[in-house]
């Protein structure tokens, strides 16, 4: 009974310790949201700091960090990284790889649930789809500008495709019946209630998105913003991104 009690009292004094302690800054792209918090926990034990999130579409935390916001840790593209590394922004060799995700489709939970099983049935659906959701700066968006170019159907769907400003307006665009079908990264999908899965970009037309974890370069807590990284990077958390749609490294 003592060894329980002692027990639990080092597991709450920990808690408290990480609480008292300063935040990590992180700004961090939608495509990791639903992994990284399920790690939240787990990371801020690690690096003995909690976590203060920031998430959006790697290209509006790209403006955010080069207007001189300030941030310890950020989980981005690699491009948005090396960029912001050449700004002097990210601390030069601190980018690690993460994880990757495809792109794929989403419907409304118990929706019929047409055919994306190759590029000709993906055509078929889209050109018969009344709606369509996209989100206009997500990491997802040249990938699916390039799939409707290479299907044929640019022009067919621009009509009927609505521009998201981010993946929770896209998912409850579909949830609540607006949209038919939204296209954006697969690990995104599960972050709004109401909507599945539909399946992936097929063959070819699928492209991954990665991205890195790395340090500010005028990180205030650059020490613990590292420990973060190493159990991101850890075989620890590797079964969690894969639970969140995702797969841990390159």
């Amino acid at each position: 009974m003592k060894r329980i009690l002692a027990a639990t009292l080092l597991v709450l004094c920990s808690h408290v310790a990480v609480a008292q302690t300063a935040p990590i800054q992180v700004f961090a792209s939608n495509g990791v949201k639903a992994a990284i918090e399920a790690l939240k926990p787990a990371v801020e034990h690690a690096a003995g700091h909690p976590l203060n999130i920031v998430y959006g579409a790697s290209a509006g935390l790209k403006r955010q960090i080069a207007a001189g916001e300030a941030f310890d840790l950020a989980i981005l593209t690699p491009e948005t990284t090396a960029d912001l590394t050449k700004a002097g922004k990210i601390a030069s060799g601190t980018a690690a790889d993460l994880a990757r995700t495809g792109v794929g489709f989403g419907i409304r939970a118990g929706a019929a649930k047409p055919d994306v099983s190759t590029p000709d049935a993906v055509k078929q659906t889209l050109l018969k789809a009344k709606s369509i959701s996209i989100v206009k700066e997500g990491a997802s968006r040249a990938t699916i500008d390039k799939m409707f170019e290479r299907l044929g159907i640019a022009q067919a769907v621009a009509a009927k495709t609505t521009l998201e400003s981010g993946t929770e307006k896209s998912g409850e665009s579909v949830a609540q019946g607006r949209s038919e079908i939204e296209i954006v990264p697969l690990s995104e999908v599960p972050l709004v209630a109401g909507v599945e899965i539909l399946g992936p970009l097929p063959g070819d037309l699928q492209n991954y998105l990665h991205f890195q974890a790395s340090v500010g370069a005028n990180a205030k807590e650059a020490a613990a913003a590292k420990k973060a990284i190493q159990y991101l990077t850890s075989p620890a958390a590797a079964p969690v991104f894969k639970a969140k749609g995702m797969e841990a490294g390159r």
